[in-house]
């Protein structure tokens, strides 16, 4: 918090000024310890009533600039503390968005490329079970035509000549 010289304007020229930062902005404060040092004037002041009716109005009025410029600062800082934030949010709900669709494709990828994989793999199966397939009918083939040649090349079985007699 800053004060101007003219805020508190002093006739006698010396004035104190006592401030407590609490990391709060509360205007209450100043405006009790305003009150406390209008009452002390009052009670020291060697001066008449219209004097002091007077002196009153101008600390009064100074009190009152001096707590409007305060109001306005932390309004103002107030509002500037709401708009970071509030930008900070919007920063970080956009980075979680792009994070997001991030995510969204590497699947996407990863499943068009799980679909092209099986596809390949299934294609890869068919053609080894047609392969397959064609062995065992050509290896079937040949046994059956084996037989058949087997079958013609024998000599018919020797009857047993015991039995003929």
């Amino acid at each position: 918090m800053h004060h101007h010289e003219d805020d508190f304007d002093d006739e006698d020229g010396r004035y104190v000024v006592i401030e407590r930062h609490d990391g709060g902005s509360s205007i209450a404060p100043f405006i009790l310890g305003a009150a406390v040092g209008a009452g002390l004037a009052l009670l020291f002041a060697p001066r008449s009533g219209a004097e002091t009716r007077a002196d009153i109005r101008r600390r009064a009025g100074k009190a009152r600039d001096a707590a409007k410029r305060v109001t306005t600062g932390v309004t103002e800082s107030v509002t500037d503390t709401f708009q970071d934030a509030r930008r900070r949010v919007e920063e970080q709900i956009d980075t979680a968005r792009q994070a997001i669709e991030t995510k969204k494709d590497q699947v996407r990828r990863a499943m068009d490329a799980g679909r092209v994989a099986a596809e390949d793999a299934r294609v890869d199966l068919e053609n080894r079970l047609t392969e397959t397939k064609a062995a065992y009918n050509a290896g079937a083939d040949v046994a059956r035509e084996a037989r058949e040649v087997r079958g013609r090349r024998r000599p018919p079985a020797p009857t047993s000549s015991l039995a003929e007699e």
